[in-house]
């Protein structure tokens, strides 16, 4: 599978490459990219694609203990909630809470230094003093700054190129770098940590920059992370609505309140976060059995029909959805309980969005869960850190939900006692950068 992605392009073999080198998968570098450790090193002395900062974090996990560990997240008890501390089992997931605090960064690291070295771990807190000199003498340096990256790419081509012709062809595969095509001049370029880079055509995005952005209204009825979203959001500068413990009828009068307002007429955007128990169809808020909210009824209190005012704009929807047994006979509220200006549509019982401009992330997992006192959603706690990353990293939204699964898919490997199901659906028309 690695091999056929190479091959046909879609993973940067310089990249790659530098990767397998630190995770020290020398039988990939020999098997995938036809080279070893030596030549590898050897190329990535000519510059780096992989974040510094990424591999610097990864370096000082690697060589942390756990006694090392609680000492660490002890002097952090101040900066992160306890709940986040106590799930915590690696230095990454440390960093990943202190991330999305805006503590550390990879233009900011103090924080991580001095915690290395309250803890006695000279040897780690040098490595990030090193990085942090590094960092300055590479700022200075102003007039290198946006050549370095891509005469560094174009050096280790070369290099790899040189590699890969010198090596005896592989039965199945074909060394060959597919040419860079030349931007034009009124396409933008947000570039990564990775330092790599991909175009954003204007013309193909949707305008978000409106300040505030627009609404975020986030409805929690289980009470254990809409606090944490609502920090997210306000980073991300939406004017952040936060309810909890809402009732059905309460749910759906703030549903319909919200679909009604003003506030959407100067806006870029809409978000709508909602944390509930729920059957496969309906949202019981905080009830034990229905009848609940149609997830579709939902979506239709946002349509271009019944409020006008989001027309051509984009509505995000995130909801995490702790499954409860479906009651026999249970009736949900209909198209006819919205109670709109506009014309009813007939209610359709699927869940996939069906008007424009509709991003619609569905998590169930098992309400179960909520028994632990401690619980916080995977999915919403993975997913206030890829919003916020991605942002930094200039990355459209559906990207960043992609990498999302990807977290999700590696936490019900290590937890199947704890899985989440994510389901996307959205009729996007552009990309969308938050």
């Amino acid at each position: 599978m690695l091999t056929s992605k190479v091959d046909s392009g879609e993973v940067d073999r310089i990249f790659l490459l530098e990767l397998m080198l630190r995770m020290r998968r020398f039988d990939i570098l020999k098997k995938v990219l036809r080279t070893n450790k030596e030549e590898a090193e050897r190329m990535m002395g000519m510059g780096c694609a992989v974040s510094e900062y990424r591999a610097l974090m990864a370096d000082v996990s690697e060589g942390m203990g756990k006694e090392d560990l609680n000492s660490l997240k002890f002097l952090l008890s101040d900066k992160l909630p306890r709940a986040q501390l106590d799930q915590a089992t690696s230095f990454l997931d440390v960093i990943v809470e202190l991330e999305i605090q805006d503590e550390v960064s990879q233009d900011k690291v103090d924080l991580i230094y001095e915690c290395l070295r309250h803890v006695r771990r000279v040897d780690l807190a040098k490595k990030v003093k090193i990085y942090q000199t590094k960092a300055i003498g590479e700022t200075s340096q102003s007039s290198n700054v946006v050549q370095k990256p891509m005469e560094k790419q174009q050096c280790l081509r070369k290099a790899l190129s040189h590699t890969a012709a010198s090596a005896p062809p592989a039965p199945s595969a074909s060394w060959h770098w597919a040419p860079k095509t030349q931007a034009p001049e009124n396409i933008k370029f947000a570039v990564p940590e990775t330092g790599m880079r991909y175009c954003q055509a204007t013309a193909e995005t949707y305008m978000i920059k409106a300040e505030p952005r627009g609404v975020c209204v986030i409805i929690d009825c289980v009470g254990n992370d809409g606090d944490m979203l609502q920090d997210t959001f306000r980073r991300l500068h939406f004017m952040v609505i936060l309810y909890k413990w809402l009732s059905v009828g309460d749910t759906l009068s703030i549903l319909r309140e919200m679909s009604r307002s003003g506030m959407h007429q100067k806006a870029d955007a809409f978000i709508c976060c909602i944390l509930s128990r729920a059957t496969h169809k309906d949202l019981l808020a905080t009830e034990s059995q229905g009848p609940g909210i149609h997830f579709d009824t939902i979506r239709q209190l946002f349509t271009s029909e019944t409020c006008p005012l989001l027309a051509g704009k984009p509505k995000l929807f995130f909801i995490q959805s702790y499954s409860v047994p479906e009651s026999n006979g249970c009736q949900g509220f209909r198209d006819e309980d919205l109670e709109t200006d506009g014309p009813t549509v007939r209610h359709r019982m699927e869940t996939v969005p069906t008007d424009a401009d509709v991003f619609w992330s569905l998590c169930r997992t098992e309400a179960q869960q909520l028994e632990n006192s401690k619980h916080q959603s995977v999915y919403m706690r993975y997913l206030c850190a890829a919003l916020l990353k991605g942002q930094k990293r200039g990355m459209h939204l559906v990207d960043i939900l992609t990498e999302l699964n990807g977290v999700i898919y590696d936490h019900n490997q290590k937890h199947p006692q704890e899985m989440y199901h994510v389901s996307l659906r959205h009729t996007l028309r552009k990309n969308l950068f938050i």
